[in-house]
């Protein structure tokens, strides 16, 4: 037996983007469907750093670029969520630091301090006086120079389960290889999304439906047949380092490039530890180092950065992570959230994490400018019989003892 279900907007892919906009449409009264293949934030959103980036390690070049710019904004208007004051309602989501910093070695103080100073950046980047060094800098072995930026940390799987907090009855677990699958007309529009559930089958009608997959954004235009938007790929090989230092570390270390050295947020384990999570120029870099020379990679850069900092007892892992994107030249990092009208889809991607508002600006626009306005979600929900689809764990887990 057949049964429909019409909603204003399904939404395809439960990252952070997704949840995003899912609670926003929500809120705003439409009727939004969720569905997600796997678990909610479990595929770049989780493996991000968590870091709600103003753009401010985008202009280490010395030049504000458009990217920097359009990002700026971001920090203020994910501080008033968290506040409980903003567009949705963040207020129980764990922040793991008020602030990421950027730390200079020996050598580059000045050359940094006359750019920080700068009239362009003055006012978003603050330097730190030694009576208020975070505890990991206060070795008498810390010889550089440390700036705190208007970035908060955030714990991402409490900002999946606060996104979906009330509305996992307007969510769906699929199998696209299964019980799952898209139908697209003749004329090139998606027809419906087709779930077979305890020997009931489910017809998803929609008046749009939005892509926010990520990485799996790309093969479902692949089965459309849609060639343009194209996908690009900018892979990342994260380190992770268990252990038992008993101080967390928010930070940058910047050198001449425009890439941050090595970028560090630390994550809290059930057993009274600390995972801290390794990016920047080692996570790009390193992609075409096997596991093994990443870390050896990794531990030469913590003992020169770090020498007062005492890892002996560490546990070492990798991760390897996709940044999904809209293809640019040369593989360049986009500018801003992407949104493109195809049909009766919008096919989106956040390029960033801390972007998802500007993305759910960009699909509401799209919306508004259709005509497609909120028809009332009070009474709106799925089926019981209909799985739901889990939030995420740790991105480390599995990866120690």
């Amino acid at each position: 037996m057949s049964h429909v279900i019409d909603t204003d907007v399904a939404i395809i892919g439960g990252g952070i983007a997704g949840l995003w906009l899912f609670r926003r449409l929500n809120d705003m009264g439409y009727k939004a469907l969720l569905l997600e293949n796997a678990t909610l934030g479990g595929g770049q959103s989780i493996k991000s750093q968590g870091i709600i980036h103003g753009g401010i390690k985008y202009a280490l070049s010395g030049n504000l670029t458009e990217a920097s710019e359009c990002i700026a904004g971001m920090p203020a208007r994910w501080r008033a969520c968290l506040d409980g004051e903003g567009e949705i309602d963040l207020s129980r989501v764990r922040i793991l630091s008020d602030h990421q910093y950027m730390w200079t070695p020996g050598g580059l103080g000045s050359r940094m301090a006359t750019f920080f100073a700068s009239k362009a950046l003055r006012g978003r980047v603050d330097p730190v006086p030694k009576s208020e060094l975070p505890k990991v800098f206060t070795d008498p072995g810390f010889k550089g120079k440390l700036y705190k930026l208007n970035e908060s940390v955030l714990d991402i799987e409490t900002v999946v389960s606060e996104l979906i907090a009330g509305l996992e009855d307007r969510t769906l677990k699929v199998d696209w290889g299964q019980d799952s699958v898209i139908r697209f007309g003749e004329n090139g529009d998606i027809t419906a999304i087709e779930c077979t559930a305890g020997g009931e089958t489910y017809e998803i009608h929609a008046r749009r439906f939005v892509l926010t997959a990520g990485e799996g954004t790309g093969d479902i235009l692949q089965r459309w047949g849609v060639t343009s938007p194209e996908m690009q790929l900018r892979p990342l090989h994260m380190v992770m380092m268990k252990h038992k230092h008993p101080y967390p570390l928010y930070a940058h270390c910047i050198s001449t490039d425009i890439v941050p050295r090595l970028t560090v947020t630390s994550h809290p384990t059930d057993d009274d530890q600390w995972v801290w999570y390794l990016g920047g120029d080692i996570a790009e870099s390193g992609v075409k180092r096997d596991s093994d020379e990443q870390i050896a990679r990794a531990k030469k850069e913590v003992e020169k950065l770090l020498p007062w900092v005492d890892f002996s007892d560490a546990q070492w892992a990798t991760l390897r992570v996709n940044r999904a994107e809209p293809k640019q030249g040369k593989l360049l990092r986009p500018d801003a959230a992407y949104c493109k009208s195809i049909g009766n889809g919008l096919v989106t991607w956040p390029t960033k994490l801390a972007l998802a508002p500007n993305l759910s600006d960009e699909v509401v626009r799209e919306l508004k400018g259709a005509g497609i306005e909120p028809s009332g979600n009070q009474a709106f929900s799925l089926p019981e019989t209909l799985p739901r689809p889990a939030v995420t764990g740790p991105f480390w887990s599995g990866y120690f003892d």
